[in-house]
């Protein structure tokens, strides 16, 4: 029996090969590589989507995020507050700018940016708040914007997540399109939106080597281009992306009714249209034993995050250790992510269920 992958890009290939075929040899005729018109119609098409005035493709997220820090003023001397439980990205990006990242626990029931913690450690050196949109729920901006300094979506998780009618809450927003993304590009590729028309200059300037006209070089910026075949294959899926997120929505109503008698697993609490179900994260005791019992069943599981932003090697000089973040820290030993993805069937997840009941039934 073919085992439930966690995610199954194939099947979304599938759904948008004839068009990105299509694209691509229109630009290998075109030999419109670098900045090529597709990059700029998914820029318009992107932004229209999200109700932002702007977007700017570039590189990939980690990219995205570290020029809209520097957009923002982000650099030596500064500090930017995030949640310990996220992807490393975050943080790796406010150091590549040379502020210090200064983490603050996640709230317990969604596992999201603590808005208590933040509000005790924004101080004047303070040059943005990262909340980080995880698992496609979006942690709501307002609390954050009432601190002061700007306020810069992590939202590598939650495109077409709205919250009040909105996809963008905070000045600036950063976006990941790699490929298991709901939104997701054939290799690397990333995103900022925003309202701000000198924000979004600005991202422009650093994206291109801090240029707008060629061999003319206002500042010193990078090489982070959203590559022109990466434009085509993400204009295609955004043309289905808010049909798979009602799919993705309709099987995260399945797993809650599936799964809702089994004692030992705690279930991701209920949301609308805040939430784009980009993971389906329970809590399971012995999770690491469980999640091999279910790779040998054929069920592939992930686990976002394993270890906290502050007990990683790369961050020991922040100074944190064991118990600093124990809301994360818990987390971190009991969260498990199940296959999800658009095309996963009824079958798919009955195997799912199966798998977690006899495993903990």
């Amino acid at each position: 029996m073919t085992d439930v992958p966690f995610v199954d890009l194939a099947a979304a290939h599938a759904e948008v090969e004839e068009e990105v075929l299509a694209g691509f040899q229109r630009v290998l005729a075109a030999t419109a590589f670098v900045q090529g018109p597709d990059v700029a119609a998914f820029e318009r098409e992107y932004a229209a989507f999200t109700g932002a005035r702007h977007c700017v493709g570039v590189a990939n997220g980690t990219d995205a995020l570290e020029l809209a820090m520097r957009a923002l003023g982000t650099g030596p001397g500064t500090e930017v507050v995030l949640p310990a439980n996220t992807f490393v990205a975050t943080a790796e990006a406010v150091v590549r700018t040379g502020a210090r990242p200064v983490l603050v626990d996640a709230e317990p029931e969604h596992l999201l940016m603590d808005p208590a913690a933040t509000a005790a450690v924004v101080r004047s050196e303070t040059a943005a708040i990262v909340p980080v949109h995880l698992y496609g729920r979006l942690a709501s901006a307002a609390p954050f914007l009432e601190f002061g300094p700007p306020v810069l979506e992590d939202a590598a998780q939650s495109q077409g997540a709205v919250l009040g009618g909105k996809g963008l809450l905070g000045a600036i927003a950063a976006t990941s399109f790699y490929p298991g993304k709901n939104l997701g590009a054939y290799g690397d590729a990333g995103g900022v939106v925003t309202d701000s028309a000198d924000l979004a200059r600005t991202v422009r300037l650093l994206r291109d080597h801090g240029s707008e006209r060629k061999y003319e070089h206002e500042i010193v910026g990078f090489n982070s281009r959203l590559d022109t075949l990466q434009a085509v294959v993400l204009r295609a899926k955004l043309r289905r992306l808010a049909r798979w997120n009602e799919q993705r929505r309709a099987a995260a109503a399945r797993y809650g009714e599936l799964l809702a008698d089994i004692a030992d697993v705690t279930l991701p609490a209920p949301a609308g249209e805040e939430h784009v179900w980009h993971l389906y994260v329970v809590r399971v005791p012995r999770r690491d034993e469980v999640a091999e019992r279910l790779g040998e069943l054929g069920v592939r599981c992930g686990v976002h995050y394993p270890v906290p932003v502050h007990l990683q090697p790369a961050f020991r000089f922040l100074g944190h250790g064991p118990g600093d973040f124990p809301v994360a820290e818990a987390a971190a030993g009991e969260i498990l992510s199940l296959p999800m993805f658009p095309q996963i069937t009824a079958e798919q997840q009955d195997r799912v269920a199966g798998a977690l009941r006899k495993i903990l039934g």
